[in-house]
């Protein structure tokens, strides 16, 4: 074909037909470059092209790309000791980016409700905190790529999400594309599980690539829950799709039940129980008996250095291959876990006292706990290969942002809950709010309970929906504020 020829069909096609052939050329383009050259990363390069085509025309479907794929995301560790999620990480910072760019064109626009709301503010003063403390870090550059993190997170999972998640319909979609890759993961490992006899031992093995370990792809099984036992009322009683909404069900709780992590237990008991406590307005008067029940905690085990006592013996506290052995030796104290954990907590405890107020750095647990540790406390993993963090995300956040950085995470928290407790009440009359109000407040008390003995909130499954869950809280406020009127 001459060059008149190509130039008078390139004006003849109507605009999905040129995209098309550039999609192809690109394609074939980029299919010889990774041949000639051996660099096969450059057959990425149409996956490239149509995603900045998205962004520009309808970055709504990069969002629910990135909802889609949090079910499946893994773990990839890159040169220089950095690590990241894919595909989700890079995802949520191009939705970020264009979040911020279409936010210069429409800032008239962006509901002021939503900013100007006291979750909102509360969340700015703890970014404020983090950052504060990140430029007074020894260690600024970790403490940087922690605050970035965290602010990406916050703004493609509150502030954008808070702008696509308004309508009831636009919770029922979320719930059903983040449902189906999450059900194809469980019935993946479920399956592998079962070909081991759901041993307890051979629990990791199974999770590759969609989780670290067993904790992680608990909480994240654990924290959606709610969402499935709410789609499961959307259907009529008895119908094809409440059995199979039930089932379900029925197989997200043995999955939790199979993961072997006792926190799930625990935190599946805590909603069970936080949902009469939000039905009955009870919210605020658990949490202060748990604030007092948490500061007489420390203070017993400050006190004449009680801890001591608890110091493990290093011989017998090893790994278990019989979860009901783990379960004997977790009160006992001979879990290697559990006192693992507390050989960083008394770690952390013995940090605190030398920066109180602003801390070690965001991120910087991990790179100077060794020298305040006690030996007594140490156990066989206690070298840390893999340099995780302190295993409990309120006493981070104390060691690494000081006393007014747990102020503001708690503050954070628990107004979240009070001011959801009043949402719900507020939305009487209107189920498909309030029960979106329920969801989001029990997914919450679930994490909250997870972060009791796991730092989860920087991880991609977790962390999301710890902020969508604010944001949807926040719009059906909104909702409420402006009845019958349309928030998009």
């Amino acid at each position: 074909m001459k060059a008149n020829q190509w130039i008078d069909a390139w004006r003849a096609a109507d605009q999905a037909g040129r995209m098309f052939a550039i999609l192809a050329f690109v394609t074939l383009l980029s299919l010889y470059a990774g041949v000639a050259t051996g660099w096969y990363a450059s057959a990425l390069a149409p996956v490239l092209l149509v995603g900045a085509y998205l962004a520009v025309v309808n970055f709504k479907l990069i969002f629910w790309l990135l909802i889609f794929c949090l079910p499946l995301s893994t773990e990839v560790e890159l040169p220089g000791g950095f690590g990241t999620d894919l595909p989700t990480e890079p995802l949520i910072v191009g939705l970020m980016l264009i979040f911020f760019l279409q936010l210069a064109h429409v800032v008239k626009h962006y509901p002021g409700g939503f900013v100007r709301h006291p979750i909102t503010l509360l969340l700015f003063l703890h970014l404020a905190w983090i950052f504060t403390t990140a430029l007074l870090s020894d260690l600024f550059v970790v403490s940087l790529k922690f605050s970035l993190a965290k602010i990406w997170y916050v703004v493609t999972f509150y502030f954008l999400a808070g702008q696509l998640l308004r309508e009831e319909a636009d919770f029922r979609k979320l719930f059903w594309v983040a449902f189906w890759p999450m059900l194809f993961v469980v019935i993946v490992v479920m399956i592998r599980h079962g070909a081991h006899g759901f041993s307890f031992a051979d629990v990791h093995k199974v999770l590759h690539p969609f989780q670290r370990n067993h904790v992680n792809y608990a909480a994240t099984l654990t924290l959606f829950f709610p969402f499935i036992v709410a789609a499961w009322q959307w259907f009529p009683h008895r119908s094809k799709k409440w059995w199979f909404m039930a089932a379900c069900a029925l197989l997200f709780l043995a999955a939790i039940y199979l993961s072997y992590t006792r926190a799930a237990y625990i935190a599946l008991i805590i909603a069970l129980g936080a949902y009469f406590v939000i039905r009955w307005r009870l919210v605020g008067y658990v949490l202060i008996l748990s604030l007092i029940g948490a500061i007489a905690g420390a203070v017993y085990v400050v006190q004449d250095n009680r801890y001591l006592d608890y110091a493990p013996n290093y011989d017998r506290t090893i790994s278990h291959e019989s979860f009901d052995n783990l379960i004997e030796a977790t009160y006992k104290m001979e879990d290697i876990s559990t006192m693992e954990r507390l050989y960083r907590w008394v770690a952390g405890g013995q940090m605190m006292p030398y920066r109180p107020w602003k801390g070690w750095g965001p991120g910087n647990f991990v790179n100077f706990y060794r020298s305040y540790t006690v030996l007594s406390f140490r156990t066989y993993v206690s070298n840390n290969q893999e340099n995780s963090g302190i295993h409990s995300y309120y006493l981070m956040t104390l060691v690494e942002q000081g006393i007014p950085g747990l102020f503001l995470l708690l503050l954070l928290l628990g107004y979240t809950l009070l001011r959801g407790q009043q949402i719900y009440h507020q939305l009487t009359g209107r189920p498909g709010r309030q029960q979106i109000v329920m969801v989001a407040l029990l997914s919450l008390v679930i994490i909250d309970a997870f972060l009791l003995i796991n730092d989860l909130i920087e991880t991609d499954k977790v962390g999301s929906f710890f902020f969508i869950n604010m944001a949807l809280l926040v719009n059906q406020e909104l909702a409420l504020r402006t009845p019958g009127s349309d928030l998009r």
